[in-house]
């Protein structure tokens, strides 16, 4: 009996004379296209609401989405910290029964003197001059136009006897994720009042309310794989109508589906608001970053950032951490209001992800965990800290999948026991090739132990099914280096 055989030119062929046909189960190798997904507001444009359409620099997000929309913003800070990513956004419409945020700052005094004093919106910079002799009103009515002038921000200003009172262009929460700050960088950034003129602190007028409904675009999405899904509506509602889509029950992790994927959010608030929300969290699949209430950023600035990072660093190697990686653009808040080692111990246990910031400002990702922190009976668990393996469990079972389909996709089966032609299929034969494959992966340095692995994988015919495989998969995925003890056990003479 041959050991070949074809799948296109019939045993009984009698008419001569060459003939070939192609085989590519043996030429297939994995290579993975991780894609990232930006959910946000348009504020016009032609972009369709709530269908997800591919993006690849901010002045085509401008022309899509609106130049003052919250998705371009976002755009434009993830492209600034990742070219090569795939992007796919993901336009909102607002919250039609919403309510924007407003904010004021109130001046007081006369200038006694000329300085240059500098107003953020978000990430934006817009420098005024002030002149000796300049009243309160005058300030206000020049920073006001300052922002007016800039057509790109996500706000309006107006000003009224000294108060400038910014408002949100968008209705919804997510307004009170705009960072607004004075004279960020200070007198050696050369920002400053001039003597004689007070601000006060920027006051909440009127919180954002309001959330956009998820449901028309988790409809869109269909069966695209993203595997970094930013979000910046980190309020209950918009977090758990993303969790029903991404389970593992019929979601994008079910057996059903297999499309993977993680969301990112963040969210803006006191140490004790934070870990009040984190511990009324519980998804494995979902990453909140924690953010001190000044950091130098609009939220939706800060998460596209960040996503940006993440996805540039994990496409580089899945398994590594993304510790140390610099959130592009994000100013730190003054040193004063930084979250302290204890804070963030508190936030890491209570579900909330973490950054830090270097003498030079610059912020970067510290722990990028998940929400995940209890298993069904209420018991701590500890299975789905970490966001990396996350992502390498996908990157697994999609090398499984493409090793798989690739050599054994029109295969017989049979049992094992005796010699079989090509294109058939036994439990051993298959059990060798899934442990190839995960020598490859070991040697990727995505998973490890190899021998054990090989002692633990199970591959059997189904009793009651016989054209069915039965496979126990028992992966040991590699850990990352996060904490590096070191007990000084000093002498003073040896």
């Amino acid at each position: 009996m041959s050991s070949m055989t074809f799948s296109q030119i019939p045993s009984g062929l009698r008419v001569p004379f060459f003939y070939v046909e192609l085989d590519n189960s043996k030429a297939n190798s994995f290579n993975p296209d991780m894609r990232a997904l930006l959910l946000g507001l348009k504020s016009d444009g032609p972009a369709e609401a709530n269908v997800p359409v591919l993006c690849s620099s901010a002045d085509q997000a401008r022309a899509m989405f609106g130049q003052d929309s919250m998705l371009a913003a976002m755009v434009e800070q993830f492209r600034a910290g990742n070219l090569f990513t795939e992007l796919w956004c993901a336009p909102l419409a607002e919250p039609a029964a919403g309510v924007a945020a407003v904010q004021t700052i109130t001046f007081t005094g006369v200038a006694a003197e000329a300085k240059v004093a500098a107003i953020y919106i978000g990430l934006t910079r817009l420098p005024v001059a002030i002149a000796s002799g300049d009243t309160a009103a005058q300030v206000a009515t020049a920073l006001a136009a300052a922002i007016t002038a800039n057509t790109r921000l996500p706000v309006t200003a107006a000003a009224a006897a000294g108060v400038l009172t910014i408002t949100a262009k968008f209705k919804g929460e997510a307004g009170n994720g705009i960072a607004i700050s004075l004279n960020r960088r200070g007198v050696i950034g050369g920002e400053q009042l001039p003597a004689g003129i007070t601000a006060g602190a920027v006051v909440t007028a009127t919180a954002g309310a309001g959330a956009p409904d998820l449901a028309g675009v988790i409809a869109n999405l269909g069966d695209n794989e993203y595997d970094f899904i930013g979000t910046p509506f980190a309020d209950s509602a918009s977090l758990d109508a993303l969790k029903a889509e991404m389970n593992d029950i019929a979601g994008r992790w079910s057996w059903a589906r297999q499309i993977y994927g993680h969301v990112y959010s963040a969210k803006r608030d006191s140490l004790g608001g934070l870990q009040a929300f984190g511990v009324t969290r519980n998804d494995q699949h979902a990453t909140v970053f924690g953010l001190e209430p000044s950091i130098g950023a609009c939220d939706f600035e800060y998460i596209a950032a960040r996503v940006a990072r993440e996805a540039a660093l994990l496409s580089a190697h899945v398994a590594r951490p993304t510790q140390t990686g610099e959130i592009l653009n994000v100013l730190a808040p003054p040193t004063n209001k930084r979250h302290t080692i204890t804070e963030k111990q508190t936030l890491l246990s209570s579900g909330i992800a973490t950054h830090y910031h270097g003498k030079d400002g610059v912020v970067r990702i510290e722990r990028s965990i998940t929400t995940y922190q209890k298993n069904a009976w209420g018991s701590p668990d500890t299975s789905y800290l970490n966001s990396e393996n996350i992502h390498q469990l996908a990157y697994v079972m999609r090398y499984l999948r493409t090793g798989v389909t690739s050599r054994f996709g029109r295969h017989a089966l049979r049992s094992d026991g005796q010699r079989v032609p090509e294109g058939v299929a036994t439990p051993s034969m298959i059990k060798a090739q899934l442990v190839a494959d995960y020598v490859a992966l070991e040697k990727l340095g995505i998973t490890e132990r190899s021998d054990l692995f090989a002692a633990n994988l199970v591959v059997e015919i189904d009793e009651t099914n016989p054209d069915r495989v039965n496979v126990l998969y028992p992966p040991d995925l590699v850990n990352q280096l996060r904490i590096f003890a070191v007990l000084n056990q000093f002498r003073l003479n040896y």
